[in-house]
């Protein structure tokens, strides 16, 4: 039922919220201060038309924005979007009851995406790649996406032909594409045992698509230069599908606020370290101990540590951390310790932190509710969160990173919550 609709305000993921007369209502695609008429099913409204448009809505960059569901707010003029970001983390915080600053959002989009994951299916017999449309299953293919990096142009039409390969089998697949200084960097998913036939067939499309590696499931088919990627005064290989910040520009900008937070530490702990990209920078200006559950992600890192000069000592272990914390003996030698835990946050290790006399943590972060989580324990502990950065390297979605800098005041350092006299 088509309804008129005032827009007050925006919501977390980017939907524009009114209030209906039972309870809110939220309409994707508008803005605040519209007047909208939206066809309304309970809580959730489809946008019909714009009545009375907002200044802060622009034109959208990409032709499928609204039909695609990787943007949530392309429509969203610069200022009320850096604002809209801001205000996610100051509401997941206050959400913690942690009152503090927060920083201005931090554009930390560069050059663009250096990693995407395309959905590959078939339609109407013939391979398609792209994105699902939002809140559906339904593929939207792509031939070129704004957002990427210039380095993935081509990304979309390679992955096809690999699709084009594989999907008559029956399968859907992902196939997650990697800018690097080598080239294009692929990794397939969904298709399960690959008899040898086949992988002779996707090795000689690798050459023929040029790709730096191509490999299925995590197993390297071919591998015809080093996928490699900068880390500060290291060039990194990072393991097949492995994790990396999404951007270039967004690694640079979270690198250096760890770094100059963790100024004048001698001695740093690296919880979730990845394959590098905080521990070998901090390895200029202190020792570093890295941790990670992934063993290929730490051999990574540690031979570009030894490839690398004017390194500190750096050292590795292996070690899931949730189920294994790293425990307050263990933290105490350390001048600092920074965590990057994926979405689930790092609860376990942020309350062995608590009982720690460690006087400085660094939380980066990819989900502002789970850092607050975990921010709200080190608080509860006596430890200030004396600085607070939103960081924007997904643009136009909903996603925000977050530094949180913790500091314990000299009279918490013997005691946390519920710690040791």
């Amino acid at each position: 039922m088509a309804e008129t609709l005032t827009i007050t305000r925006l919501g977390a993921r980017g939907d524009g919220i009114a209030e209906g007369p039972h309870g809110p209502v939220y309409v994707p695609f508008a803005l605040p201060g519209e007047v909208v008429t939206a066809e309304v099913d309970g809580e959730r409204g489809r946008l019909v038309s714009v009545e009375t448009a907002s200044a802060d809505r622009q034109a959208a960059e990409c032709p499928l924005f609204g039909h695609c569901g990787g943007c949530a707010a392309q429509h969203v003029a610069p200022q009320l979007y850096g604002a809209w970001k801001r205000d996610i983390v100051v509401q997941a915080l206050a959400h913690a009851g942690i009152e503090t600053d927060v920083s201005p959002l931090v554009d930390a989009h560069g050059a663009g995406r250096r990693r995407v994951t395309f959905h590959a299916r078939l339609i109407e017999g013939k391979a398609a790649v792209g994105f699902m449309a939002a809140r559906s299953h339904a593929l939207v293919p792509i031939a070129q996406c704004p957002v990427l990096a210039p380095g993935l142009a081509a990304a979309p039409d390679k992955a096809r032909a690999l699709a084009a390969l594989i999907l008559p089998r029956g399968k859907p697949l992902d196939i997650q594409a990697t800018e690097t200084l080598g080239g294009l960097d692929m990794d397939i998913r969904g298709l399960g045992k690959a008899d040898d036939r086949l992988r002779m067939t996707l090795v000689e499309a690798a050459r023929t698509l040029d790709l730096a590696r191509l490999s299925l499931h995590g197993e390297i088919l071919i591998e015809r230069r080093p996928p490699a990627a900068t880390m500060g005064p290291a060039a990194v290989v990072p393991p097949p599908g492995g994790f990396l910040q999404a951007t270039a520009a967004g690694e640079e900008a979270l690198a250096a606020l760890v770094t100059e937070a963790c100024a004048g530490a001698r001695h740093v702990a690296d919880l979730f370290a990845g394959c590098g990209p905080f521990a070998l920078r901090l390895a200029r200006q202190a020792k570093v101990h890295a941790v990670e559950n992934g063993a290929e992600a730490l051999a990574a890192l540690q031979r570009a540590a030894r490839n690398t000069q004017g390194l500190k000592p750096l050292t590795t272990e292996v070690r899931d951390l949730f189920r294994r914390p790293l425990l307050p003996l263990e933290l105490d030698r350390f001048d600092a310790v920074v965590l990057d835990p994926p979405r689930a946050g790092a609860e376990a290790q942020a309350r062995q932190i608590a009982l720690s006399k460690v006087p400085l943590a660094i939380s980066v972060s990819c989900d502002p509710g789970t850092f607050a989580r975990d921010a709200r324990i080190l608080v509860e502990a006596g430890m200030q969160l004396t600085r607070v950065v939103p960081v924007d390297q997904f643009r136009y979605t909903h996603h925000v990173e977050v530094v949180g800098v913790f500091t314990r005041p000299a009279k918490h350092k013997n005691k946390g919550k519920g710690g040791r006299p």
